[in-house]
């Protein structure tokens, strides 16, 4: 009786709950009712979507990570912006990135990560999931592509995802 009314995806029901509240503009008693309700009905129904669970260990490591990012975004945008003023020509590269995670969603978060940041696009997986083929704006070579990711990206997500 008591396995029914737990949450099987605790963080997402506690995003759905937050997202209800600020659609709601404004917290009343109907409005957080309702919001436990769908927080605890949606990832229920949703359950079998959910192959397991994500596997962090170093959680507490996420937000560190997330900071250097952001970080990384904000430079790469001044980068991309001076080389389109600057009117020089890109030295645009496709990279076969060899990858060291094997855990899904590692992969998709580095994968992400990597196109978030200007001048770096993940256009592909390879079906082993060894390989992340990345496109960048203006690279020298592909090793100091490669060599960027593994430190400041893949070594931080390895730590997480033991």
């Amino acid at each position: 009786m008591l396995d029914r009314l737990t949450f099987p995806q605790p963080y997402l029901s506690l995003l759905l709950f937050i997202v209800w509240q600020f659609l709601m503009d404004g917290v009343s008693g109907a409005s957080v009712v309702t919001g436990l309700i769908l927080a605890w009905i949606i990832p229920l129904i949703t359950h079998g979507f959910w192959p397991e669970r994500p596997a962090f260990i170093l959680a507490w490591k996420l937000p560190a990570y997330l900071a250097i990012v952001l970080l990384d975004i904000l430079v790469a945008s001044f980068s991309v912006a001076k080389l389109i003023l600057s009117r020089r020509t890109p030295r645009s590269i496709f990279v076969s990135y060899p990858l060291e995670l094997d855990h899904p969603l590692a992969i998709t978060i580095l994968a992400g990560t990597i196109s978030l940041t200007p001048g770096t696009v993940s256009a592909d997986v390879s079906d082993d999931h060894k390989l992340l083929l990345i496109h960048a704006l203006d690279a020298e070579t592909a090793d100091e592509v490669i060599k960027s990711i593994r430190e400041r990206y893949e070594s931080r997500l390895k730590e997480m995802f033991k």
